[in-house]
């Protein structure tokens, strides 16, 4: 059985893009344009692995929708993906000259497998995924 992606970003051609690619490479593809809309996309779809963009209908958006995603407050709605992997695939330091490195630690953003930036390298996105999903 395929394992199923949630691929999370506003940028509609690059999630085209990259849908054609993730579904070519065997997984099955779930899209969302928001991080509101990801959430919901989450409890619906229930993937094995969130692709998500930061900077969406706000400029925390992603990083919002990761925090639900790892709450560990009983109450919470997404308490049963809090471990599903998450891959950070953002534009940010393109925005704010800012880089984020898993080498900083993960403080900025706890839970969260792999952190890349935009544009991506796709082999090395299919690298990290299939690792993320071991």
């Amino acid at each position: 059985m395929a394992k199923k992606i949630l691929l999370v970003d506003d940028d509609k051609d690059l999630v085209a893009s990259l849908e054609r690619v993730l579904r070519g490479s065997g997984y099955d593809v779930a899209t969302a344009f928001s991080g509101a809309e990801g959430l919901r996309a989450l409890l619906a779809v229930r993937p094995d692995l969130v692709v998500l963009d930061v900077m969406m209908e706000t400029d925390t958006a992603g990083f919002e929708a990761a925090d639900a995603i790892r709450s560990r407050r009983e109450t919470s709605r997404y308490r049963e993906f809090r471990d599903v992997p998450i891959v950070v695939l953002t534009a940010i330091d393109q925005v704010t000259n800012s880089r984020f490195s898993m080498d900083q630690g993960d403080s900025f953003l706890p839970g969260t497998n792999v952190f890349l930036t935009k544009p991506v390298d796709l082999d090395e996105l299919l690298a990290k995924i299939a690792g993320a999903l071991k």
